[in-house]
């Protein structure tokens, strides 16, 4: 059973955007995740030259290819004139590990 006391939700965005500003919003995004990513590989090895980042190694290889593939997105959206509609809402849940 779920606790919803526990339970938090971040409406990060929510709005229509120009297929450039959509780009910048998405691209902010992925680059942040990656970043994460980065830098938590980076003090997986200063702590143990032999540790396994092969999730971090993953998820920074798919977050690239989502990059890539949205970019194509919004250069096909950009010639048809429309815009893009984005909603995100960041779920948060408190539970045991």
């Amino acid at each position: 059973m779920i606790n919803t006391e526990n339970i938090h939700k971040i409406n990060l965005i929510d709005g229509i955007f120009s297929p450039s500003e959509a780009s910048d919003i998405i691209n902010s995004l992925i680059k942040e995740k990656i970043n994460f990513h980065k830098l938590h590989r980076l003090s997986l090895f200063e702590g143990n030259v032999d540790s396994i980042t092969q999730y971090d190694d993953s998820r920074i290889n798919e977050l690239m290819r989502e990059k890539e593939d949205f970019k194509s997105m919004c250069k096909k959206v950009l010639l048809t004139g429309k815009n893009i509609k984005i909603s995100g809402t960041l779920n948060i849940e408190i539970i045991d590990y």
